[in-house]
Parts: structure tokens; sequence; C-alpha cells
């Protein structure tokens, strides 16, 4: 028992003692941390003030920065003022002084406009002086002369004009003939050396062509049964058969030259074979389509070879070779082509011209006649397309586009095609032409001359290629019948469609009659 309270009061009096230290150690803590938090706040007071004086500094320098900054706006401005205002000065005086200078213009305007005034006043008076004059002149002369001044004036510009038409009409006599005599020596001279160094053969194809047969009954196997082999036929090649009551004869009839020649030269070996129905005819038919495509290739490359011509496209060589089954007013357009070509050489060397270039022309002048039955347009302008597609320079598409004048010919080269062309188309046997347009284009041409005041009597020659007018001598003077020649070549030019050229000659004479009697 005693053992317990010894105990007990042992452990009472530790728990006391510890917690006395307990006590002591948290004041001393306490005591620690306000002495520490007294020097925090020292120091942070301290590092405050630091702080002011800092920010006090600081913004004294830059009161003083901006001031200085200030100061130095502030006197620009005012140097920048004062030269403005010096300039304001000077602008000030220079304006005085213009001002000085317009008042004393004006004041000199105004005693000019006062002189001008009185001036006019003058002149105003004179020319009412001088109308009254010319008044009374022009009344004397009317008397005098017995006509007013309308009638006066009128003959004078009457005369004047007499005078000047008669002056130009002799002018334009003495040129045209001195130039139609150069020009007629040296064109004539180059045509007949054209024609004597040249000379072609025609043939005379149509555009209809006709199988011989060697019977009657071989058109009921061409026809065969029900009409299968002429429907055959006509598909394959596109040209229609004509079988009526000619007797051993089958008309082939297309605007397609070629399919109407592979039409031909495919009846003609069905005709041989002798065995006409459908599957032969398409055979036959490509195997002369091909033939006919060498022969068209080799034609263009002859008529090439022919005329020295080289570096042709091979598409438009083939083009050249179709005009071999083309025809114009029954002549063969190739051997024209070849023969325009040989006049342009021969006429170009004559005139020291490029001889190659010249048949070139020649020989690709009419292309467009291959391809203008699907082709919309002139043929010559369809050449001249088909050329520049190929390769060809401007000046052979120019030439070929002018040949007909669908466009205006440029260069000599042009004139030389469009000679050579008229040459070989109209030489007496080239081409053939119907009766009826012949007769009706002499008496257009009659016509149109006999429309114009003076004509006595006219008269178509040479196939229409000459118009000879007779005038009335007392109507039309020589230097009149050289204007009216001209008139009468531009009216047909105006009126009527020709190839070549029309000649207009004027024949003017003075018969003097007189009897001597007994």
């Amino acid at each position: 028992m005693d053992s317990i309270i010894i105990g007990l009061l042992g452990f009472g009096a530790g728990f006391v003692l510890a917690y006395w230290m307990k006590s002591l150690l948290v004041t001393k803590q306490a005591k620690t941390a306000a002495e520490d938090s007294m020097r925090v706040l020292e120091e942070s007071k301290q590092r405050a003030d630091t702080l002011l004086k800092e920010a006090k500094l600081e913004a004294k320098d830059r009161l003083f920065k901006m001031k200085s900054e200030f100061d130095q706006e502030t006197n620009e401005i005012r140097n920048e003022l004062k030269r403005q205002e010096k300039r304001l000065l000077q602008k000030r005086e220079s304006l005085e002084k213009r001002q000085d200078t317009y008042e004393k213009r004006d004041k000199e305007l105004i005693v000019r406009e006062k002189n001008i005034i009185k001036s006019e006043e003058d002149i105003e008076k004179k020319q009412k002086e001088y109308q009254i004059l010319i008044l009374e002149q022009n009344v004397q002369l009317e008397k005098i002369s017995g006509m007013t001044s309308e009638q006066a004036k009128e003959l004078l510009l009457r005369a004047m004009e007499n005078e000047a038409r008669h002056e130009g009409a002799k002018m334009v006599k003495r040129v045209t003939t001195e130039a139609q005599e150069e020009a007629s020596r040296v064109a004539k001279k180059i045509m007949a050396t054209a024609i004597q160094r040249y000379a072609g053969d025609f043939v005379a194809e149509r555009t209809v062509s006709v199988v011989p047969l060697p019977e009657d009954e071989m058109k009921g196997r061409i026809i065969g049964r029900e009409g299968r082999n002429i429907r055959a036929l006509e598909a394959a090649t596109g040209i229609d058969l004509i079988i009526d009551d000619t007797p051993e004869a089958v008309v082939l009839s297309g605007f397609n030259p070629v399919r109407r020649e592979v039409a031909r030269l495919s009846l003609l070996k069905l005709i041989a074979d002798g065995r006409i129905h459908p599957a032969r005819i398409e055979e036959i038919v490509k195997a002369v389509e091909l033939e006919v495509d060498v022969a068209i290739k080799e034609s263009g490359e002859h008529a090439a070879f022919e005329l020295g011509v080289h570096n042709i496209h091979p598409e438009l060589l083939k083009v050249v070779g179709q005009l071999k089954f083309r025809t114009s007013y029954a002549q063969n357009v190739l051997q024209h082509s070849v023969e325009v070509g040989a006049l342009c050489g021969i006429m170009a060397a004559e005139l020291g011209l490029n001889i190659k270039l010249a048949k070139r022309m020649g020989l690709l002048h009419d292309i467009g006649k291959a391809i203008d039955h699907e082709v919309e347009g002139p043929h010559a302008v369809i050449g001249a397309k088909l050329a520049k597609k190929y390769g060809e320079s401007q000046k052979i598409v120019q030439a070929i586009s002018a040949h007909h004048e669908d466009v205006p010919p440029e260069t000599v080269y042009d004139l030389l095609v469009q000679a050579a062309d008229s040459l070989s188309g109209a030489r007496p046997g080239a081409r053939k032409e119907l009766l009826e347009n012949y007769v009706k284009r002499l008496e257009d041409l009659e016509q149109i001359a006999n429309s114009f005041k003076g004509v006595a009597n006219t008269y178509a020659i040479q196939a229409g290629r000459e118009l000879r007018v007779i005038v009335e001598s007392d109507n039309v003077s020589d230097e009149d019948a050289v204007l009216l020649s001209s008139d009468i070549a531009k009216k047909i030019e105006e009126l009527l469609t020709f190839p070549g050229q029309i000649k207009v000659t004027v024949i003017r004479e003075t018969r003097a009659v007189d009897y001597a009697n007994k």
C-alpha cells in the first residue's frame, strides 16, 4: 500500500515537473517567436523605407526626364512655328507682289479692252462700208454681164470642174497608157514564154461514172435477190447505182469522187470475178479502198516529184492525190494544179523570184476542192486552212486563200498564182461551159456597157474575155473615153462573177465626110 502511495506520489511529482518544464519551454519558445516577429517587423519596416526612398528617387528621375523631353518638344515646336511663321511671311510678301502685278495687268487690260472695243467699232463701220461697196459692185456687174451672182458662181464652178476633169483625164490617160504599154510588153513576154515552155494534156472526166457491162443479164446479178446486192454495194461505197434501160451500162452517181472511183473499180472486179453477193461485195470494196488509197498517195507524190516540190506533209500529199478524181468544167483538177505549178515556176523564173516557192503555191492552190463537198465555205479558204494545219508557210497559205480574191492579194506570188490559174483554166479546150451560161454572160456584159451615156454599140468578143465599146465621138472626148473604160470595168467587177479578167476597150473615132460634085 505504501509502495502504491509512494508510486502515485512519484508519478504526480513527475507529472508536475514535466508540466513545469513544458511550461518553461513553451514560454521560452513564445519569447523567441516574439523576438523573431519583432526582428521581421523591423526588417520589413527598413525594407519598406528603402523601397519608398527608391520609389521617390525613381519618380524624381522620371519627372526630370519627362520635363526634359517636354522642354525639348516645346523647343522644337517653337522652332517649327518660327519657321512656318517665316514661310508665311515670305508667302505673304510674294502674294503682295503678285497682287501688285495683277493690279497693274488689270489696268493694262482695261486700257487694251477699251482700245479693242474702239477697233472693233471701227472694223464694223468699215465692214458695213465694204458690204455696201460690194453690193453696189455686184449690182453693176450683174447689169454689165446680164447674170446673177449665183449664175456666175455656177458657171465658174462648172468651168473649173470641166477644166479639172479634162486635165485629170489627160493625166490619167498618159499615165495609164505608159503603164499599160510597159506592163503589156512585160506580161506578154512572160505569158508567151510560159505558154511556149509548157503544154499539158487534159482528161475529160464527169461527176457521173459509167461502168460498161458484158451483157444486160449482169444487171440482174448486180441487183441480186430482192435488191440485196445493190443495197450492199451502195452501203459499202456510199454511192448510188442507177440501173435503167441503158444497154450494157450501169451509172454510178455521187458527190465524192474518191468513193465513186472505189465503187467503179469494185463493180468492175465483181463483174470480172462473177461472184456477186453481200459478203464478197464487202471484201472487194475493202480491198479496192486500200488500192485507191495507195493510188491517191502515189498520185500526190508523183505530182510533187514532177514539179520538184519536196517536204510536203504526207497527209497533205494524200489530199493532193485526191484531186485526181475531181474535175472542174471537165478539166482534171490534179493536172490543172500541176500545170498551174509549172506556169508559176516559169513566170517566177522570168521575174527573178523563188521558183520552188512559186511551184509549191501553184500545186497546192486548189487542194480545198478535194474536200469542199465535206466542208462548208469557198474552196480557197478551205485549202488555206488545210495548208496551215499541215505546217505550210504563211506565204503559201495567203496565196491559196487569195487566188480567187476571197482575201486581198498581198504579194507578187499571189498575183502569179492568179495569173497561172486563169491561164490554165481559160485557154481554149481546157474547160467546158454550158451554152446557156456562156450566152447569158455575154448578154450581161453588153447590157452593162450599154447602160452608160454616150455608148453607141457594144461587142463581147473572145469568149467574153474582151468587151469592145464604141462611143459617140460628139458626146465623149478622148479623155472621157479613158474614164469610161475604167467605170465600165468597175461596174462589171461589182455585178458579175467571172474567172480571170475581162478587157474593156473603148473605141472613139471621128469621121469627116464630104462630097465632090461637078
